[in-house]
């Protein structure tokens, strides 16, 4: 067996983040493989018989393998946490219990969950992030290394995995239970700033901390600090960017997303921003001017323009596109040569809020208001010509996030990132300016083959189909240091000015032979026919993807690979729901 060539069979309790790395990085170096989304033990079977792998890998698995699938093939299961850890929740009591270094264990399908022999570990830092941040960036590139090791390993037909007793244990690690709703409770009258911030982040995006809150009942998800607001512990201070500000024992802290908790039964609710999901609950409160948080943040160094945004999952609301381009507009009337776009450390963006959109009165409606707002923004920033604008991509993209980051002048991903350049796995044709932009970027063929295929795209990818310009070999930390930098540098450079003449007169050429207005009047005839018409997969999707429902059945993305979105799963390791 050659170490490229192999038939890898991907299983996963979800297409997830991770999953999607491993497949991408896993094609690019040669080998087949397909993807099944295998919720029980049966579908791991069935997705065994179909394929006949030379082997199995679980980037993130909730199932449990059967014997007759482990014992007749290798199954590598992805375990986020050093060996000797065990249990559901690996990431969520780490953070709870402010460990400062994890790790990611490859180890075989066996008897014991997470207790077969080891075939490849990696270690990580764990900084002061949610849970999901960690998971997409620092355990995602622990991951990574360790699966292609373990590959690696596994194709030569020499290695021979260790067993967990013959390896030092991880301090901290150990067998551990799921992490529940009682294990997360916040007591405002005792818990100090630090204890609720570990508290939240431990469960930012699932299942998020249950609380009692003006009436209500909620799940919070998110946390910042904030050192200068106080009041009584509980107390609700301030609201800003959609989020709401909570007193605690020695400060405050910010709560960017609400979830209400429903009835037995009922649907889920969608996570929303904080004073969305509280509506006329929340009382009058003042809008904080001079917080320590906010979600769109600019600075300067020197010539260089930062203009950062961070906002949870990657979503994009009409009214967070609408701040981002006054912020933008704002931006470019400072006397800087180069704006950069993001540098932030996760995702980038995803696109326009599905969440928003389906707790809307009208969903189309805001449909149509959302994507009109990205319209707005990434036109903006298509047509700057009197200075370079750089999109720097520190976590993920997809759909029109990844098409905001196109309308720049140049394209840098850090290393990790990974992006899917596509909308049809949410039913959508798309805007953002798409039909121009990519094929500009990749070519007609390409761009075609990108959308149509609907597949995760690496950085290492991109930057070879010519999809971005650079890729920053960094740690998550490093990035937003590693992009100034980079920018000082294109700022400092004598041919600037000549590039920007240039970019000026190409812009003219553009709106004289496919002037932008129509490129965007196109693509938004096919957006509202799919938006005004109840029955086109969108809404079904849409509803399942936020909602965590099993999504309706669709086409596969292509013959090689069965990946499907399965929006009823988490992206990450631990429980799902509010257990």
């Amino acid at each position: 067996m050659t170490i490229a060539g192999m038939l890898i069979l991907l299983i996963g309790s979800a297409y997830n983040s991770l999953t999607q790395r491993v497949h991408a990085e896993l094609r690019e170096r040669g080998h087949g493989v397909a993807v099944e989304v295998t919720p029980c033990g049966d579908d791991v079977r069935a997705a065994v018989r179909r394929h006949a792998p030379d082997l199995v890998v679980a980037p993130m698995l909730k199932a449990v393998v059967p014997r007759d699938v482990w014992s007749s093939h290798t199954c590598l299961i992805v375990h986020p946490g050093p060996v000797g850890d065990r249990g559901p929740s690996s990431l969520d009591w780490a953070i709870h219990d402010g460990v400062e270094e994890w790790g990611v264990t490859v180890l075989q399908a066996d008897e014991e969950m997470d207790a077969g022999p080891v075939w490849a570990t990696a270690v990580c830092p764990v900084p002061c992030v949610g849970k999901s941040d960690l998971y997409r960036n620092e355990v995602s590139d622990a991951a990574v290394e360790a699966v292609l090791l373990a590959v690696q390993r596994f194709a030569s037909g020499r290695y021979v995995p260790l067993e967990q007793g013959t390896l030092p244990r991880a301090p901290g690690a150990r067998t551990r239970p799921v992490m529940r709703q009682q294990n997360r409770r916040i007591s405002w009258a005792d818990d100090s700033t630090d204890t609720v911030l570990r508290t939240l982040r431990a469960a930012d995006s699932q299942p998020g901390v249950f609380d009692e809150l003006l009436g209500g009942e909620w799940y919070l998800h998110g946390g910042h600090p904030e050192f200068r607001l106080r009041g009584r512990p509980g107390e609700l201070l301030a609201t800003r960017a959609g989020a709401i500000c909570r007193a605690t024992t020695d400060g405050a802290v910010w709560i960017p997303e609400l979830r209400e908790r429903t009835a037995a039964g009922a649907p889920r609710a969608c996570k929303l921003p904080a004073v969305t999901a509280l509506g006329e609950r929340l009382p009058a409160l003042p809008t904080a001017q001079d917080a320590t948080w906010s979600d769109i943040r600019y600075r300067e160094d020197g010539p260089v323009g930062v203009l950062s945004f961070s906002f949870p999952g990657g979503a994009m609301s009409t009214d967070q596109c609408r701040r981002l381009l006054a912020a933008y507009r704002a931006a470019c009337e400072r006397p800087t040569s180069v704006v950069v776009l993001g540098a932030g450390r996760d995702f980038f963006s995803n696109g326009i809020h599905l969440g928003v959109i389906e707790a809307a009165a009208d969903p189309a409606a805001e449909s149509w208001a959302n994507i009109n707002a990205m319209n707005d923004l990434v036109e903006a920033v298509l047509t700057t010509t009197d200075r370079v604008v750089v999109s720097a991509v520190g976590g993920n993209a997809a759909a029109g996030g990844v098409m905001l980051a196109l309308a720049a002048d140049e394209v840098w991903c850090r290393s990790g990132s990974v992006l899917n350049p596509h909308y049809r796995r949410m039913g959508l044709y798309g805007s953002e300016y798409w039909t121009y932009s990519l094929p500009r970027r990749v070519g007609t063929a390409m761009a075609e083959r990108l959308t149509q295929e609907a597949l995760p795209v690496t950085a290492a990818r991109a930057r070879d189909i010519g999809l971005i310009d650079r890729v920053i070999e960094c740690a998550p930390a490093r990035f937003t240091a590693e992009v100034t930098l980079l920018a000082r540098r294109l700022a400092a450079s004598p041919l600037v000015q000549s590039r920007l003449a240039a970019k000026k007169a190409e812009c003219e050429r553009r709106e004289a032979v496919t002037p932008l207005a129509a490129v965007r009047e196109r693509e938004l005839i096919r957006m509202r026919r799919i938006f005004s018409d109840p029955g086109a997969p969108y809404h079904a999707l849409r509803r399942a993807f936020v909602r965590k429902e099993r999504a309706p059945a669709g086409p596969d993305p292509t013959n090689e690979s069965r990946a499907v979105l399965d929006p009823a799963a988490t992206d990450i390791d631990g429980i799902r729901e509010d257990a």
